[in-house]
């Protein structure tokens, strides 16, 4: 295959694909428009536009985001890709307005279409690459845990199913005469689309605000923790945030008042080694405490 989830590949290599591909559909959607002069198309083609310029945002924030830590930002750049995201999701905003607003017009003063079956195979060539570059994102992205991708990915399988909609109802269009389908499916798109662009926002919201990583993630996290809880050592203050590509993990760790400092830092490392090896690339701060003391305990509230 030749677009894999490898992990070395550089992100910014599948955000290049995603731009050539959104350039290929462009010109193909606009080509079908032009044949057919159906508003709901026109919908359709606007659309690409934004995931073009949704791929060039990612690219630009990709290259951010992989920039190392240094002592500027030292927990890295990856929330750069929450950016991008947001791009995204405001473009589809302003999308969304341009199809409704040309879909009301024609809604109003509705025309006949033109060349309808060659204008939904080219719509359908267009639908198939945008579906075909959709799972390579998204599985990249998962496999990557990167925002960006799974972003313009979710945003493309839109699009997708956008098009289906559109070459349908073009085509209900072409066999039944009623005019006023065409802009009410783009009325539909742009409905659609909005409600995606809301949660691309909605999630770029979350992690800009250091929101914990998800509930499957905290349990594996105390999986690990239980293992050592069985051998007489404690945990709380267990904090967790997710940075895009990287998840942030903090935890108190309270072992014997007993126990030496080459102890207690021994055993930490076990810990941390342990929650990297269950989340690959986590980083990992445990702070080391004895067990018993009061004043271990003062610092379990989250105001901490």
């Amino acid at each position: 295959m030749l677009f894999d989830p490898n992990p070395s590949r550089p992100l910014r290599h599948y955000a290049w694909f995603s731009i050539v591909a959104a350039l290929v559909t462009i010109a193909l959607k606009t080509a079908a428009w032009l044949l057919t002069d159906s508003v709901g198309l026109l919908s359709d083609a606007l659309e690409s536009l934004v995931n073009l310029a949704a791929a060039l945002a990612m690219l630009a924030m990709l290259a951010v985001a992989a920039k190392p830590p240094d002592e500027q930002h030292a927990f890295g750049y990856s929330k750069a890709e929450y950016f991008a995201s947001s791009l995204e999701g405001a473009l589809i905003f302003l999308a969304a307005t341009a199809i409704a607003w040309t879909a009301i017009e024609r809604l109003i003063t509705p025309r006949p279409l033109e060349r309808v079956g060659a204008g939904l195979a080219v719509s359908a060539v267009a639908a198939a690459i945008n579906f075909a570059v959709a799972r390579i994102l998204l599985t990249t992205g998962r496999v990557r845990n990167s925002i960006a991708l799974e972003a313009d990915a979710h945003h493309l399988m839109t699009d997708v199913w956008t098009s289906v909609g559109v070459i349908v109802a073009v085509a209900a269009v072409g066999a039944t005469g009623w005019l006023w389908l065409d802009p009410v499916i783009a009325l539909a798109v742009a409905a659609n689309i909005l409600w995606s662009g809301f949660r691309l926002m909605q999630r770029s919201f979350y992690g800009l605000m250091d929101r914990a990583l998800p509930a499957d993630d905290q349990a594996t996290i105390r999986e690990v923790l239980a293992r050592f809880e069985a051998v007489g050592i404690e945990f709380h203050a267990l904090r967790t945030r997710q940075a895009a590509g990287r998840s942030f993990i903090t935890v108190h760790v309270l072992v014997p008042g007993d126990w030496t400092v080459r102890r207690g830092h021994s055993a930490l490392e076990r810990i941390e080694d342990e929650i990297r090896a269950a989340l690959p690339g986590a980083v990992v701060f445990t702070h080391l405490e004895p067990r018993g003391d009061s004043a271990s305990y003062r610092d379990i509230e989250l105001d901490h």
